[in-house]
């Protein structure tokens, strides 16, 4: 932007920076609207998104079909509160556990809401039903682990960020490195109540674990009697070429977290999945939100699941995360380190800070967000298209290295 020139953008930012709370660190490009893989900041300007909102637009901004049930829904009624019933939530329930087999869903609103609730379900499991002594209950979760920012999640991240000036700090988690079979036998003990994992780590950086981990995870955990629980909320709902990510190896965890794209970026919907054993656990006054499982946040998750399996979104998110990871993978240069991915969520791990190749492929009309420092992660929505593909890699190339 020159300096030369007083923009709407340039004004816009100026406001945000004063009044807003810098919690932050935003490229600076004002988006104005978007619709499907591109979106265009206040100047006209478009760009080609390949962050996707970090995997809650898999369905693609403004999906019509997901707007008007919105629109439709609006016109009726928004919100309930949980102390009556509405006609939405049974069938969101119904449809969830249609498409995934588990007995019963929890719904919330944001994905470290849907967190919190499954740590509960899994401390309060592992006293009623697996007898561990009132107040001794213990989690295991993997380093450079994302769960979420609240106070209880990040008291069991290894980011030091996360943590600075938050404490005190909630206690009963034990963290072992990504990957480590070994490392998650040796960790229980009777008072473990539950395993917490994400299949693929997101803002560690597209961390894929070795093959066979997530299979081997689960007969540790029911050998010893541990809930399985997985945090779906990035790599699940297609992101990764199946519906979620655990399908890529033949196990099935006991707890699934999803949110982000369940609702296709219109509304803040997540929920936990789980079989009756685990989620009977609550009775009426256990846990609640006012918000949950309200009849617009049901009304848009029912469309844009419809959407992720009617667009065979999932074997799209396959068929063209290969293609694009095979394309990325032709770069070279003196700077880049790695690339790896699985369907459409692509780390480019670099030698140096990422953050100044994000501001010079916004400036070629991508967009894309650093993720510890020396990553860059791709992922667009999941409606892309091969010349779209075309089109970005050709920008990331001539930014990033050359074929």
């Amino acid at each position: 932007m020159s300096v030369l020139e007083t923009t709407r953008s340039a004004e816009l930012i100026a406001l945000e920076d004063q009044y807003g709370a810098h919690n932050y660190h935003p490229l600076d490009v004002v988006i104005e609207r978007a619709e499907g893989v591109w979106v265009y900041d206040v100047e006209g300007k478009r760009y080609l998104d390949c962050l996707a909102a970090y995997s809650a637009v898999n369905q693609g901004h403004c999906h019509p079909r997901i707007l008007h049930a919105m629109m439709d829904q609006a016109f009726k009624v928004t919100l309930t509160s949980r102390a009556f019933r509405n006609d939405q939530l049974p069938l969101l329930c119904r449809e969830l556990h249609e498409l995934t087999g588990f007995d019963m869903v929890l719904p919330m609103n944001s994905g470290a809401e849907a967190v919190e609730t499954a740590v509960k379900a899994a401390r309060k499991w592992g006293y009623k039903v697996k007898g561990i002594p009132e107040g001794k209950a213990e989690i295991i979760v993997c380093a450079n682990n994302f769960h979420g920012r609240t106070v209880t999640i990040v008291s069991f991240s290894s980011d030091e960020q996360y943590r600075d000036g938050f404490g005190p700090f909630t206690p009963g988690f034990t963290i072992i490195p990504f990957g480590d079979a070994a490392a998650l036998r040796n960790a229980i003990t009777p008072n473990i109540c539950a395993f917490l994992v994400e299949p693929i780590q997101g803002e560690a950086g597209i961390i894929i674990p070795p093959a066979g981990f997530l299979s081997e995870a689960a007969a540790i955990c029911r050998e010893h009697g541990v809930l399985l629980m997985c945090d779906e909320i990035q790599s699940g709902l297609g992101r990764t070429g199946k519906l979620f990510a655990y399908m890529h190896e033949t196990m099935r965890p006991d707890v699934l977290i999803v949110g982000k794209a369940l609702s296709g970026g219109f509304y803040p919907v997540s929920a936990v999945l789980a079989g009756k054993d685990v989620l009977s656990v609550f009775g009426p006054g256990d846990h609640g939100s006012t918000f949950g499982g309200n009849p617009l946040a049901c009304a848009v998750a029912r469309t844009a699941l419809h959407v992720l399996v009617e667009e065979r979104l999932v074997e799209r998110s396959a068929d063209l995360g290969n293609y694009f990871l095979n394309r990325l993978r032709t770069l070279s240069g003196p700077n880049l380190k790695e690339v790896r991915g699985k369907g459409l969520w692509i780390g480019i791990e670099l030698h140096s800070l990422a953050r100044p190749y994000c501001e010079a492929l916004k400036e070629e009309g991508v967009l894309c967000k650093e993720t510890h420092d020396k990553v860059l992660r791709v992922a667009p929505p999941l409606t892309i298209t091969r010349e779209e593909i075309d089109w970005a890699f050709d920008r990331i190339r001539s930014v990033i290295g050359k074929q």
